[in-house]
């Protein structure tokens, strides 16, 4: 999905849709377990750096990184 637009110019719904099928269409290999997701998103939930989605440490969506189990996060102390 490109789009040569302003962020105010984009579909929320097909931005969140796009990254819901990323997440769904990564390999079970490098997939993070249910379990440790949903606790690197409580982490960014609480995190001053969370914005609109988006993390302004490394610009990543969030959701996409905490789904993908060989990243981490940037700004967390500890890392995850």
């Amino acid at each position: 999905m490109t789009c040569r637009c302003l962020l105010s110019e984009i579909d929320q719904e097909g931005v969140l849709q796009g990254i819901k099928e990323l997440i769904a269409n990564l390999p079970d290999e490098e997939r993070t377990e249910d379990g440790v997701y949903r606790q690197r998103l409580d982490i960014c939930r609480k995190c001053d750096k969370l914005i609109n989605g988006g993390c302004a440490e490394c610009g990543c969506f969030v959701e996409l990184r905490a789904a993908k189990k060989n990243m981490h996060c940037p700004a967390a102390r500890p890392a995850w």
